[in-house]
């Protein structure tokens, strides 16, 4: 992995290719896009297809398209997730290779490796795990983490199913709290045994988990911003920790936007085609149209009127955005009118 010192400004547009690009994804790429360039930065474009089972034939091509469309470039050429498998399986065996610290009083030999295979099914975990706070994110019991060493690799020998997860630190050991500046929700603290748990890295088909993908890319990438919704708060901070044992040591803006969400109260997703971009672009909306409507949701302007992105990168702010962090609502149709 590149380890040099950077201090140019690097974001990122990250989506993923499961289908066109809507409107939640467009108000993403826009914050994400601003956030680097009102900073004379680069902005990296990385398609994010290693979950390949979800994976929508010529989806990356019409992201492209989109994004293209709206007039948000991107500096150097576009990285494939799906092509950098050899760099995910590096750092997994490098990880593998790492230990938490001991617990005080311990001896060496009791320590803990930072990564373990997990057995449990989903419907286990359900079962075992805490309550989220609603962002979907399960906090693992730590079943399978104090199930003797011997034990779980008689298991994985065997050719028993499962997944490989990190350890994070127990409640009140070092490196069990990790704390972080949002530049829109401000001040974050985040109890990983408690808050977090260990997650999966290595998922039981085979593909390499989000969580670790995204942190090795970022850290390899040289990304110094990373702008997306609300809901990766907790990720952030289990980001982190997988960072700390890669190496990286480079500061990283961090920055959570409020959700869209649809007039039923769930996420904005795909399945509202009315609102992705293809058809809306079939239906003569402009561009300007939809980052009039973006800029209004992220606080730079009164109202959705048009507007360009030279307006745009003169009125854009972080502190505009941090003013505003309640979730949209945005209907099916209709959405011109809001």
């Amino acid at each position: 992995m590149n380890t040099g010192e950077r201090e140019q400004v690097v974001g990122r547009m990250a989506p993923s290719p499961t289908g066109r690009m809507h409107l939640g994804n467009a108000y993403a790429a826009l914050a994400a896009w601003l956030g680097a360039r009102s900073a004379g930065g680069q902005v990296r474009l990385r398609i994010e297809d290693i979950d390949t089972p979800r994976v929508v034939a010529d989806a990356d091509r019409w992201i492209q398209d989109d994004l293209a469309w709206l007039g948000l470039d991107w500096d150097g050429p576009v990285v494939y997730q799906s092509e950098r498998q050899d760099l995910y399986r590096q750092a997994f065996a490098g990880l593998r290779e790492q230990y938490l610290p001991a617990a005080s009083g311990g001896d060496s030999g009791a320590q803990q490796a930072l990564i373990y295979p997990c057995f449990c099914s989903r419907a286990d975990i359900r079962a075992a795990s805490a309550p989220n706070e609603g962002d979907g994110f399960l906090v693992y019991p730590g079943t399978c983490r104090h199930l003797p060493q011997a034990q779980a690799f008689d298991q994985v020998e065997a050719g028993a199913r499962h997944a490989w997860r990190i350890a994070v630190p127990s409640g009140g050991q070092p490196g069990s709290v990790c704390a972080f500046i949002d530049q829109i929700f401000g001040p974050q603290s985040y109890d990983l045994p408690r808050q977090v748990g260990d997650v999966v890295v290595l998922r039981s088909d085979g593909i390499m988990a989000y969580q670790l993908a995204v942190a090795v890319d970022d850290f390899d990438m040289g990304i110094t911003q990373v702008v997306r919704g609300r809901d990766l708060l907790r990720s952030t901070a289990i980001q982190l920790w997988i960072r700390e044992h890669l190496g990286a040591s480079e500061p990283v803006e961090w920055a959570h936007l409020p959700l869209v969400d649809a007039a039923d109260g769930r996420r904005l997703s795909k399945r509202y085609g009315s609102l992705d971009l293809g058809n809306l672009r079939q239906a003569g909306v402009a561009p300007e149209q939809i980052l009039g409507l973006c800029a209004w949701f992220l606080g730079l302007q009164n109202g959705p009127e048009q507007v360009d992105l030279e307006t745009l990168l003169e009125a854009f702010s972080w502190e505009s955005l941090a003013k505003n962090r309640e979730d949209k609502v945005l209907t099916a149709d209709g959405w011109w009118s809001l």
